[in-house]
């Protein structure tokens, strides 16, 4: 039994304005996360908008892509379906639907674990990015060394004891100074044993607190969401100082 030329006109009518919908909502959420991030001014800010959004705004992305090729794809062989009959237009719908879900799966494990990679160079960027003081002039980030005189003790301490790290920009004309914190755990590194962003900080230990005469010893505790692989990093804390 034939499929009428009118249903299956119809049919692919729908499936291809769907489909050009689709691209255009995948196209409209990636230009509205980088909207979001160029009405950001503060560098630290647009950091933590990209931290935590990027990869899902990125995800939604390409989840409207994969919805726009499935029904672009319903679209094909309408001919064939009209010749030999309604049982082809629901193997084309079902395998569609499988390639779809297929799709799925595929990107979801692409966007998880080489996605990070590209996501923690652009956060490098910013991070990295000079500063400008309210007097308008451009700041120097301060080395490590540097950095702790400008610092409170308690900030010290929350570097020396947990996965933190705090940049100083200083504003050496006026002496204006920014302090900018960053949370390790929610970054992933490159995995050592698969190579895959996929390594994150689960657990941080202080096995031996530092004291006057002793250096101390704190671990971070990784695990890697792809491969699984498990670290244990050890940190040598300095000894307490009379002035601590």
């Amino acid at each position: 039994m034939e499929v009428p030329h009118a249903f299956l006109d119809s049919w692919n009518k729908f499936m291809f304005q769907g489909s050009l919908i689709f691209v255009g909502i995948g196209i409209l959420v990636l230009l509205y996360h980088e909207f979001r991030i160029l009405m950001i001014k503060d560098y630290k800010e647009k950091y933590d908008y990209v931290n935590l959004n990027e990869i899902r705004f990125f995800w939604y992305a390409v989840i409207a892509f994969i919805i726009a090729g499935f029904l672009f794809a319903n679209t094909f062989a309408s001919e064939i379906i009209h010749d030999s009959g309604m049982i082809w237009f629901y193997v084309r719908l079902f395998i569609t639907v499988s390639f779809a879900v297929i799709g799925y799966f595929i990107f979801f494990s692409m966007v998880r674990i080489y996605y990070p990679r590209f996501v923690e160079k652009r956060l490098h960027k910013l991070r990295n990015k000079p500063r400008t003081s309210p007097a308008g002039n451009s700041m120097r980030k301060l080395s490590e060394e540097e950095e702790d005189a400008h610092m409170e003790q308690s900030m010290i301490e929350e570097e020396m004891f947990h996965a933190v790290d705090y940049d100083v920009w200083i504003d050496e004309k006026t002496g204006f100074k920014k302090i900018e914190k960053y949370l390790a755990y929610q970054h992933a590194e490159e995995c050592p044993e698969c190579g895959y962003y996929t390594f994150k900080i689960t657990r941080e230990e202080l096995e031996k607190a530092p004291t006057m005469d002793e250096t101390g010893l704190f671990i971070k505790h990784f695990t890697c969401s792809y491969c699984s692989h498990r670290e244990a990093r050890e940190q040598v804390l300095a000894k307490l100082s009379t002035n601590a």
